[in-house]
């Protein structure tokens, strides 16, 4: 029999299981206040993704009885921002906090920072409390705006992101590929895909993408790569668990992702797109076709670069049935604080509803300054602007709002070119190379700022002769830095191995240790397991010497590298 003290704890510990404290490993608070009857988790049904885009967002959090959880926190039905309206609303609240976060919505908010930002912005950083909803178990506004969201980019599920458009990459890989899987993938993807391989323990089949020298810029891939690279792997009798894009590039190049995910799911094998930076291209007549128009099973979107959410804000949307959502939502919970901000949270509804308001003509003045920013370029002596002609390989499109400018021919570098531009100019470029710098157009760009871009661009062009482009060119001959890329082990067994540091030039042949890339924009030069070339080690010092950043070397001056003891 069980003692009275066994069945007061049975008791409570079934009302801890009940929503909203049974979801393991969070942080909990008891809210005597807010305490719900229990409610069965089996009488608990998600909104069927079917009707996610085409009912009342309001009507949708149902029982199987047709009746609303009574322990969802509530929304205004059909509100313009659900998340933003109940963050305003809680921080309006006269109450007495003795809850997290320390500066106690502001009272005690550093004076330093409350005089950067203001205090509202203290006021706004709230914690978990149960009318906020939970990032991990959404049933109240959380659920509604992501739904929102949902609706306006197409998906038939979105979440949202507190980690970035990283943490989504990593979790779709880890959703996707199982230890010792195979990921084909380009090898210009992100830093994300590497941690993501190294996380989930797939083993990568990379492609090298379509490389131009004269703007030392890597392209897209095509269809018959990924066709060559997944019948490569027929041969072998293995299959590709997942095939990862990037579509656009940082510099705004496309690839043919409607063929590639045809191919794909005629062998059933899911297509993840790192879209990091087109998220906006839904959004006008003339902008490229989005990853989830194209039929893409996952699609991640860093919704602060282009549109207007706050930095480290992103989304991750899913279209149909080949990937399970559940492991998806598994992997994001592992991923994520267990303390999201909701001030990013709430950003990304704002940035929705900004959509929402006039979806069809938001970016038709961002676009109109593009095209105009880019005639005037064209005609300064001595630069020159990316298009698709300069690949062999033809890309079905290229984002009209991403600018980059060729300098080589004036003889100087993009990171002297962009210092001349900040220093004489104020001109902040989003992405600086060692031949190029690329420009982003967005919603907050202003015709003086394009007014300002063209004088500094003529400045480079009146002051700097091509009487140097020469030797320049002769000096820099734009070795393709994945020209000759072998592993000899997987990411993950090369990441755990034991290592040791050596001189740089001891270095070539042996496995790497660690991963190294200039950033931005963030794609590694080396990978840890691959084989270290003396290409990757030259362009590495090359582009050092121009004035690179070089992220995750454990040696920043690069006279050193970590290798793997083998």
């Amino acid at each position: 029999m069980l003692s009275l003290a066994s069945s007061h704890l049975l008791q409570d510990i079934s009302w801890l299981q009940s929503p909203p404290f049974g979801n393991p490993g969070r942080e909990q608070r008891l809210v005597p206040r807010r305490r719900k009857p229990h409610i069965s988790l089996e009488n608990i049904t998600r909104p069927s993704t079917s009707k996610l885009c085409a009912t009342s967002l309001g009507a949708q959090r149902t029982s199987n009885a047709g009746n609303l959880l009574v322990d969802a926190p509530t929304a205004t039905p059909g509100s313009t921002a659900p998340l933003v309206l109940a963050l305003q609303s809680t921080a309006k609240q006269d109450v007495a906090c003795f809850h997290f976060p320390g500066h106690n919505r502001g009272k005690a908010a550093p004076s330093l920072m409350s005089e950067v930002t203001g205090l509202e912005t203290f006021l706004h950083d709230l914690p978990e409390l149960p009318e906020l909803d939970d990032l991990f178990s959404p049933k109240g506004v959380i659920l509604d705006a992501q739904m929102q969201a949902a609706k306006l980019f197409g998906a038939s599920e979105t979440w949202f992101l507190v980690g970035g458009t990283t943490c989504g990459i990593q979790a779709s890989i880890m959703a996707t590929c199982s230890p010792g899987e195979i990921l084909i993938l380009p090898r210009n993807s992100h830093i994300s895909a590497t941690s993501g391989l190294i996380l989930s323990g797939a083993i990568p089949k990379y492609i090298m993408p379509r490389y131009n020298s004269h703007w030392d810029i890597a392209g897209g891939i095509t269809l018959s790569q990924v066709d060559r690279a997944v019948k490569e792997l027929e041969e072998d009798g293995k299959t590709a668990a997942a095939v990862l894009l990037t579509s656009p590039t940082y510099h705004g190049i496309c690839s043919n992702v409607s063929e590639i995910t045809k191919l794909c799911h005629a062998r059933n094998i899911p297509v993840i797109v790192d879209e990091a930076h087109g998220a906006h291209f839904g959004f006008h007549a003339e902008f490229p076709s989005t990853a989830l128009e194209q039929g893409v099973d996952l699609a991640v979107q860093s919704t602060h670069k282009v549109l207007c959410s706050l930095t480290q804000s992103s989304m991750l949307h899913m279209s149909g049935n080949l990937i399970d959502r559940e492991r998806i939502s598994r992997c994001l919970q592992t991923l994520q604080s267990s303390s999201p901000s909701y001030l990013l949270l709430a950003s990304l509804d704002a940035a929705r509803a900004q959509l929402s308001e006039n979806s069809e003509t938001i970016f038709n003045k961002a676009m109109d300054l593009s095209l105009e920013t880019r005639h005037q370029i064209r005609a300064i002596p001595g630069v020159s602007v990316l298009d698709l002609t300069n690949f062999i390989s033809g890309f079905p499109s290229i984002d009209p709002l991403r600018i980059t400018l060729g300098v080589s021919q004036l003889g100087i570098s993009g990171y002297m070119a962009d210092e001349i531009l900040y220093e004489g100019h104020h001109v902040i470029p989003e992405l600086v190379g060692s031949r190029s710098l690329t420009f982003a157009i967005n919603l907050g760009t202003r015709r003086e700022d394009v007014q300002r871009l063209v004088s500094g661009i003529n400045f480079l062009s009146a002051n700097y002769s091509k009487e140097n482009e020469l030797e320049f060119n002769k000096e820099d001959d734009g070795c393709e830095p994945f020209s000759s890329i072998t592993m000899r082990m997987s990411p993950r067994e090369a990441f755990f191995a034991k290592k040791r540091k050596v001189d740089i030039g001891e270095s070539l042949g042996q496995i790497c240790g660690e991963l190294v890339c200039p950033y931005p924009p963030g794609i590694p030069l080396l990978v840890p397991g691959e084989v270290i070339t003396e290409e990757a080690i030259q362009y590495l010092l090359d582009i050092r010497r121009m004035g690179a950043a070089i992220s995750g070397a454990s040696d920043h001056q690069l006279s050193s590298m970590l290798v793997c003891n083998v």
